[in-house]
């Protein structure tokens, strides 16, 4: 009976590797197109591998916590000549034929996509164990009491791209060569010195976080920010079914703001600032070690009402882990509330990608001058900071931009 191969497949044109979470089949089961088979976590979201067509699982290779990068053979299916004749997909033995025949004609080019990612877990012995990634991102923990270094050599370079550090990863390496220069002795004697401490696997979650805020943290960021009064926003919430988040109050504000002054949301290329085309603004949403930022497209034509069950659909999909890659594409901007972990102040960092990250702290009693009663009056105030790529805008164009947000907020009927 044909033999099919199970490969990890391409989930996203950005994603280059997966961890397997669950297997949801086991040997000698039976499978049919396009089942489920196995449950693997991206930097992303939970997607699945399903089959190419209808068979028994022979052979289960991928291990669940394992990293495999795209086109790893992940396990084998028994499959019937009619149904490899009724879908067209290539048996193993159809795929070692033809490689045979590359390599005997002296050419290492592939005709077919499934040959060619079955290089990847294919050697001239046959099938062996897909390898586990090793991550291409990776941090590690600074001492206290270690001073860093200013300087890094080309030689000391090369060998950090050898082990995939970056420069924050060894701000704490002490440079012992001439003007403080570190040299490769001191970075692997400063690796030897950490093989005692304490830690743990990083995972792909928050190696990607890592990345993305490294990047960011190339440009030349600043934060302004006022503080708001949320009470009439309350007042309006409480009287709507269901009931929109504050945070959704803010993301309407913000989007209609923008639309006024789109500039601010440009992003510079070159000499160019490319400016959106559409006003779809992402909303950072806390999950198990780590960040995911879900897009609510077109933001300044839908209003408040008819946002939140497209809201809540994003945010529960992002808690679960189970956002396409399209959910988190295409934001000119993102909004994040950390009030809700009783912070009463921030500085978020915008993504690569985009100029702008706008933040909502805590809400507060406290007593607030009313010029109308002429006494101070309790109300709930919370701050309101904007997070900006400088090169972009400036602190003037950006304090326009939040008191624009800051008085949106106070007309939640027209949000």
């Amino acid at each position: 009976m044909p033999t099919v191969p199970i490969l990890m497949p391409q989930l996203g044109e950005s994603i280059a590797e997966a961890t397997i979470v669950r297997l949801l089949v086991a040997v000698g089961d039976a499978v049919r197109a396009d089942q489920d088979i196995i449950e693997v976590e991206t930097h992303k979201a939970i997607m699945s591998v399903t089959t190419l067509c209808h068979g028994t699982v022979a052979e289960i290779r991928a291990k669940e916590g394992i990293s495999y990068s795209v086109g790893s053979l992940l396990g084998l299916l028994d499959v019937s000549e009619e149904e490899i004749a009724r879908t067209g997909v290539e048996s193993l033995e159809a795929l070692e034929a033809k490689r045979s025949a590359a390599k005997s004609s002296g050419t290492s080019q592939t005709t077919d996509s499934h040959d060619a990612n079955l290089h990847f877990a294919l050697d001239d012995d046959g099938y062996e164990e897909a390898p586990d990634v090793v991550p291409s991102v990776k941090g590690l923990p600074v001492p206290i009491g270690v001073m860093g270094a200013h300087y890094i050599s080309p030689r000391m370079r090369a060998r950090m791209d050898e082990l995939g550090l970056r420069e924050a990863d060894i701000s704490a390496v002490v440079g012992t060569g001439a003007g403080g220069r570190v040299t490769v002795e001191d970075l692997e004697g400063f690796l030897d010195y950490l093989e005692a401490w304490p830690s743990s696997h990083a995972s792909s979650m928050r190696l990607a976080v890592a990345d993305a805020m490294r990047r960011s943290w190339t440009r030349p960021l600043a934060t302004v920010g006022l503080p708001v009064l949320l009470d009439r926003a309350i007042d309006h919430r409480s009287q709507q079914t269901p009931k929109p988040g504050l945070t959704l109050y803010l993301l309407r504000a913000f989007a209609l703001a923008l639309l006024e002054q789109p500039a601010t949301a440009g992003y510079l290329i070159g000499e160019k600032i490319v400016h959106p085309r559409s006003f779809d603004i992402g909303v950072a949403v806390q999950v198990k070690d780590g960040v995911v930022v879900p897009v609510v497209r077109k933001v300044d034509q839908k209003p408040l009402a008819a946002l939140v069950e497209e809201y809540a659909d994003l945010v529960d999909r992002a808690r679960q882990r189970r956002l396409t890659e399209n959910d988190c594409k295409g934001g000119i901007a993102t909004v994040t509330n950390f009030g809700t972990f009783g912070l009463t102040l921030g500085t978020p960092i915008p993504l690569p990608n985009e100029t702008l990250i706008l933040g909502l702290g805590a809400g507060i009693k406290k007593p607030v001058w009313s010029a109308q009663v002429g006494a101070f009056l309790p109300a709930t105030e919370a701050a309101v900071v904007l997070t900006f790529d400088h090169r972009v805008v400036d602190g003037g164009g950006a304090g326009v931009l939040l008191n624009r947000v800051a008085a949106l907020m106070q007309t939640p009927e027209a949000l």
